[in-house]
This record gives structure tokens, sequence and C-alpha cells, in this order.
């Protein structure tokens, strides 16, 4: 089909059932010349530039792109396929020099600022000049105002680093996909039903009639929790960091110091003396000094915690007979035990109380207390048989599609995340949000529910909190729709989101066993309220030390050696050698898979400042649920999307800004 043609589905949800791979390119491609055209025909306007003629008018030059776009590139994420892969090496560097090409518009540019300069001359709306602002000062950070041949560098190291995140992408999707381990029926010692049940479904994924571990997260971490066979779970941890690592056409090391590279020759044309000085400009942090001042304010107090309950996990090891040091192959699986025997909290008998379809259920339920929303599933075709719908109304009024896709598979990246098949936005013209959630659970055997871990509980509301800053948006522009906001803004929602997960009452009614339909008794719901910030000494470090080496990689020059810097910031920080980092630099997919988190880990904890303080608000007023809060919550942010500065938006919502001390006290880390 063409793509281009009006889809003419319900609630405009893209034709997944009629579109072919063959589809893509040709789409694109006309797509992508149709907007040059259109982009070039406005910059050679001799009409004088006013919102309409210059910022209204290339936003519909560009929706047909964008919307074929969108679409290609959340299926090359979501449901990959040999044909994808290709089409996404060929077009990510062809969308790079669409972008620079653009930046480099000088016409176009001297149609923006001149509107930009007589602003105050023209009847803007205070969103209006917000977006116009971004506007501009985007083209600036593309490098429309250098000349000559850095103007032409710039460009070429823009498609370059297109093409390296791609195949950083794509090399991780690679290894993850491919590796697995077989597992005899003697090697299953330890290992709850839920595990080996998982691992044999992995295992008929593979063609095979036994089970395997794979790379995915949902079975490789009970399996290092769980697995009594010490020799097993190295293997396992091994193969798990060594992703991008394993040499030969797949390995991302040199990937990586190309990326940094390039990124630092960026900021120095672009008058910048770092990469990091570059990105941040633009963050609520302004500068990296701010963000290692946070993350050593979380460092020091995490870290002590690390190192007394690697004492505590080093003797248990030693009076299960186990000689030589606590290692990274065996935290988990001694923190495991010390949760089961100081909190008596086993994950196997935690885990049928948490059914993804309640856990779904209760995300909405949450969302329907606070703001008034309503799912209903809806039969619409999409891109995989694992995926479903919901229609989202308030009040009777539709307000968006929500898309869940929460099952691992060969032909999904990693991780789990949130995106939308389109955005919010009023004008040019209307158009209702289709946002999509992400994740990669562990799926059943045929017929069996979906159990959840507590940490893919929180995973599924989390991302849950990115829909909703998607699906509440209600501004006029894409421009500043939902999450396009500050980097370290854009997880406020989401991990905020996640503390109505720990509200008793939500347990209460939607923690039922899948065996008994009991819900959970009131002693297991006090035990898993209580373990809330176990073990959070390893969950910050190995975070922490991730953020740092980000940061560290982009401040300065570019390092000479990737991995000895990374080793190097981890000696400086005193890094326990039992805990490993959450990403190392060959699967660090945040960091280099494009430059989204790029300079920018640190602001899952930055946002953390915020969502702890946020909450904290919460249960200062009338609870979880009060109503005057929640309006705040969708008034000041959920609804505003980026129309304002963060740091207004933040307190507006909460009358100030937060420090880390709300943060410390969630996490468990506040000095007594």
């Amino acid at each position: 089909m063409n793509l281009l043609d009006p889809w003419n589905t319900p609630f405009d949800v893209p034709p997944f059932e009629a579109v072919t791979d063959d589809d893509f390119a040709p789409a694109l491609d006309q797509a992508m010349a149709d907007a040059r055209r259109a982009i070039d025909a406005i910059a050679a306007s001799k009409e004088p530039p006013t919102f309409e003629n210059v910022i209204e008018a290339m936003d519909i030059a560009e929706r047909p792109l964008g919307r074929v776009a969108s679409l290609f590139f959340i299926l090359a994420g979501a449901d990959s396929s040999d044909k994808r892969e290709d089409l996404q090496r060929e077009f990510s560097p062809k969308f790079a020099k669409y972008s620079a090409d653009k930046a480099g518009n000088t016409a176009l540019f001297a149609r923006i600022d001149a509107l930009w300069q007589a602003r105050a001359d023209h009847d803007l709306s205070p969103e209006q000049q917000r977006v116009l602002m971004l506007a501009r000062r985007g083209f600036i950070r593309s490098g429309a105002q250098l000349e000559g041949d850095a103007a032409d560098r710039l460009a070429d190291i823009m498609q370059r680093l297109a093409h390296l995140g791609t195949a950083f992408s794509q090399n991780l999707l690679g290894d993850e996909r491919d590796w697995y381990m077989e597992l005899a029926e003697g090697d299953l010692d330890g290992l709850p039903d839920f595990v080996v049940a998982t691992a044999r479904s992995a295992g008929k994924d593979k063609g095979l009639d036994g089970p395997v571990v794979t790379l995915s997260r949902s079975l490789i971490v009970p399996f290092l929790q769980f697995s009594t066979r010490r020799d097993l779970r190295e293997k396992a941890y091994n193969a798990w960091t060594a992703r991008g690592a394993n040499g030969g056409d797949r390995d991302n090391i040199a990937i990586a110091q190309e990326i940094l590279d390039l990124r630092a020759e960026r900021a120095a044309l672009l008058g910048y003396d770092s990469f990091a000085d570059f990105k941040l400009d633009t963050e609520m942090a302004k500068s990296p000094a701010r963000v290692r001042d946070l993350l050593m304010q979380v460092w020091d107090p995490a870290v002590a915690t690390a190192h007394a309950d690697a004492e505590i996990l080093a003797a248990m090891m030693a009076d299960d007979g186990v000689n030589g040091p606590l290692q990274p192959w065996d935290w988990r699986h001694y923190a495991e035990k010390r949760r089961q025997a100081e909190h008596d909290l086993d994950e196997a008998e935690l885990k049928p109380y948490l059914q993804l379809d309640n856990m779904i259920a209760a995300s909405f339920a949450c969302a329907n207390r606070l703001f008034g929303l309503d799912f209903k599933p809806v039969d619409v075709p999409l891109y995989h048989a694992d995926a479903r719908a919901w229609e989202v109304t308030r009040g009777g009024d539709h307000v968006a599609i929500f898309i869940g896709d929460y099952f691992a598979r060969g032909s999904k990246r990693s991780g789990a995340w949130c995106t939308a098949f389109q955005t919010q936005a009023r004008k040019p013209h209307l158009q209702h949000p289709i946002v999509l959630n992400v994740c990669n659970f562990a799926k059943p055997s045929d017929g069996a529910p979906a159990l959840l871990s507590m940490d893919d509980a929180r995973t599924l509301f989390h991302e849950f909190g990115h829909a909703l800053h998607q699906m509440l948006s209600d501004v006029d522009y894409a421009a500043v729709s939902g999450t396009s906001v500050a980097r370290d803004f854009v997880e406020l929602p989401s991990q905020l989101y996640e503390h109505w997960l720990d509200v008793p009452a939500v347990l209460q009614e939607f923690a039922i066993h899948a065996d008994t339909g009991q819900a959970m008794p009131p002693a297991l719901l006090d035990r898993v309220l209580g373990a809330a910030t176990f073990d959070m000494g390893f969950q910050t470090v190995e975070y922490v030390a991730s953020a740092l080496v980000d940061l560290a990689f982009h401040e300065g020059d570019a390092p000479a050696d990737i991995m000895a810097k990374q080793a190097q910031v981890l000696d400086s920080i005193g890094m326990p050698t039992a805990i490993g980092m959450r990403h190392a630099t060959p699967h660090f997919a945040h960091v280099f898979s494009g430059d989204g988190y790029s300079s920018a880990y640190y602001s899952y904890m930055w946002s953390e400042v915020m969502d702890a303080d946020a909450f904290e608000s919460f249960e200062e007023a009338g609870g979880p649920f009060d109503a005057d809060r929640a309006k705040s919550l969708h008034d000041n942010i959920l609804s505003r999307g980026g129309s304002e500065d963060a740091e207004v938006l933040y307190t507006k919502f909460r009358g100030r800004m937060p420090d880390a001390g709300a943060l410390l006290r969630n996490r468990g880390l506040a000095a007594e």
C-alpha cells in the first residue's frame, strides 16, 4: 500500500494489517522529497514571516514524513526483521542528512530568526512564543549559524553518528537474540517453578525441547537470583555483561569510541567546551558540575550501604562453603536468600499475586481515580499478536488509544520504553495521541497466566506513567506535546507513577493469587512493603556508577581508550568489586544508540529528586489519591508537556523546587 494515502482506520491507528516491509522505502523517500520541497517553498516565500507561514507551515510540511517514520522506527525496535534492519541502516543516515540540510537552509533560518526578533510585533500566545523559541534554538544547536567547511563537517558528523547509533543497536540486539545456555534437568537446582516454566518456554522459542537461559532480563535475573549452580550463574552473568563486546562484526567498543570522538568534535564546532556542556545547556541541570554534585550526594551513602551489605552476603556465602570473594554473579543469589531470611519474602511466593493482567488493571484503576480516565479494549489490527489496544476516554470523550506490547521476543530490543505513533496536538489540526508501551516480560507457557516480579510490575507502572504524560497532554502544538520536555524532567511522571504500585489499597485490590483467587494476605503485604528499600545500596550503586561513567565520557576531550576510561572512573569512586555497572559501555544503549540519554543518564536520578518530593506532597495532603494534588499534577505537569520551562511547571505544582532529601528517604539511604 501507499503509506502516504489517508489511512482511514479506526482512531487513526496505523493500517498494520496492510503494511509490508516493501512499503516503507518508497513512502519514506517520497515523504522526504515532498517535505524538502515544502520546506524550500517556506524558505523562499516573499511574504513577511509569521507564525502561521513559517512554524505552522513547517509542521504541516513534515507531518506525513513524521507519520511514516514513526511507524517504521517503532516497528524496527519492537518487531525487527532482517528487512527492517537493512532499511534502518539505509534510512538513519538519510534522516540525519535531511535534518542537516534543513538546519543549513540559511533562508529558512533567517525567516525563523526574523520572526523571533520581531515577536513583540506579533500577537503570539505564550505557547507559540515557546514553540518559536525552541525552533530557533534547535536550528542553532543543529548548526544553522555555521558556514562553509564547519557546516559541511557537522553534516557529515551527524550522518556518521546516525549510522553508528543504528549499528550499535543492531549489534546489541543480535547478541541478545543469539546467545542462550541450554539447561539439563540437573541444572535446574534452586529454580522455582515459574523460572523453570519461563526457561522451557524460551527453549521452545529457540526450537529446542529443553529449558534455556537467554539474555532477556526477565529470565536471566531470576536465574541469577535462584540458581544454586554458581558455575552456571557465572557463565550466564558473563554473557549478559559481554553483550556488545564479543569481538567480530558485532563489537561495539570501537563504535562507542568513534561516537565519543565525533560528539566532542560536534560540540567544539558549535562553540562548547565539551559535549556534556552542549547537551546539558538545555536541561534542568544546566552544567556537568551540578550533575556530579547530585550523583555524589547519593553515591556516598549508597556505597557505604553496599559495602555493609557485601559483608553480610560474603558471610552467607562462606556459610555455604564457598571459598573466595563475593562476585557479581553471587550478589543477586545471596541477596535473594537474605531477603527471604530477613523479610520472610520469597519471590516464588510473591509472583503468583502479580498477574500481568491484574497489574495492567491496577495501573488503569489508579489513572481512573486520579484523572478520571476509562479504558476499554478495542479490536483493531496491530503489528504483533502479543500487542493489545484500549480506547482511553474521559467523561465519554475520546482521549487516546493506548497499545501495550508486554512480552519478550527475539525481534524486540531489550528494555522497556514508551513511544507514540501519533502525539497530541490541536493545531494546525486536531490529532489524538496513539501511545505504545513496550516491555520484555517473560511469556508464559500456553494457557498459563503471565506472572511478574515486583520489579516487572514497577516497570509496567513506570512506562504507563510516560504514557499518561502523552495521553493527558493538552497543548496546541506537537513540538511541546507530552514527553517533549527536558531529558531530566521527562522521567518525573514515570517515576512518580511507580509510587502508586506501593499503595496498600492498590495491592489489596489487584494482587490476586493466580491459582487460589485470593487477595494477598495482609501479613505478606506488610512484608512486601517492608522490603521496599531492600538491597537499595546495590541498586543505587549500579545506577550511579553508570551515570558517572556517562558524564565522564562526555566532559572535556573524548577519552583515548574508552574502556580504560570506564575502569579509571570506577576505580576513582571506589566501585565495589561485587557490583557491576547497570549498563557497561558496550551495551549502554541509552547513551550510544542515539543522543537521547548521552551525558544525561543521570536524569533518572534528577527526576527522582522531584518524584520523591512530589509523592510526599500527596502524603502530606489527603493521601495518594488526594483530588486537589491530582488536579495540580494534571494541570501543571501532565497536561502541559513542554509548553513552559520544566522548573516553572514543577514550582507551580509544588510551590518550590526540592532538594535530595526526599530521594534519600525514598531509597532508605537517609541518615538515621
